[in-house]
């Protein structure tokens, strides 16, 4: 479990494909100054860690770097597979027992992938619009949460897109410190991100649904 605060940010240094290419081996660094600080540096083999909101498993690590392996299904469903050499990651460690839960819970089980609409200067902050899949439209709610690229973030406004088969924008706030400290300071507008719905809100509609199926 993770809460959307992110530890660091890290550089994708190698991408190897494993098998018949369908997998890939990632090699991500960490700077030496917040390898410590983020939990990235004590991380055991196995322990488990979010990369840009992507739930991964540590298979080989140094003090400033480590490695994960990725399914070809992961690759296909989430930003993943465009990652490169040169590409930064969010990261943030696994929760332990005790620890602050200082944004929302999130499993690092990414829903779906968006595509950034517009990033707007708004006084102090600046507004970003992204366009989410039309499956996951009916739980983005205005005020609830959202994981974008791992990020723990307040939905600010929701619009639906009829024109675009009912596919969902929505707008929220970065403050400069979020961006200075995660890979929004590296988005553009066209990019992807992954992101991951609010789990109460999809228990929820489960259960408005369960026995409508």
């Amino acid at each position: 479990m993770f809460t959307g605060l992110i530890s660091g940010v890290g550089t994708v240094a190698e991408v190897i494909p494993v098998g018949v290419g369908k997998d890939a081996r990632f090699t991500i660094t960490v700077p030496a100054d917040s390898a410590e600080w983020s939990g990235i540096a004590s991380a055991k083999l196995g322990a488990s860690i979010a990369c840009s909101g992507c739930c991964l498993t540590v298979i080989e690590r140094g003090r400033d770097f480590f490695t994960v392996e990725v399914s070809g299904e992961t690759l296909a469903h989430t930003t993943l597979g465009s990652w490169a050499p040169g590409s930064k990651i969010n990261l943030e460690a696994s929760l332990k027992l005790g620890d602050e839960l200082g944004g929302h819970l999130v499993s690092g089980h990414v829903d779906g992938v968006a595509e950034v609409v517009s990033a707007v200067a708004e006084n102090g902050s600046t507004r970003w619009r992204f366009r989410a899949p039309p499956a996951l439209a009916p739980y983005i709610a205005p005020k609830g949460s959202i994981a974008v690229n791992g990020v723990s973030l307040t939905v600010n406004e929701v619009q639906d897109q009829r024109e675009r088969s009912n596919a969902t924008e929505f707008g929220t706030n970065i403050i400069p410190h979020t961006a200075a400290h995660t890979n929004f300071s590296a988005l553009n507008v066209g990019d992807f991100v992954n992101i991951e719905i609010d789990m109460l809100a999809r228990y929820v509609a489960r259960l408005q649904n369960f026995g409508r199926d």
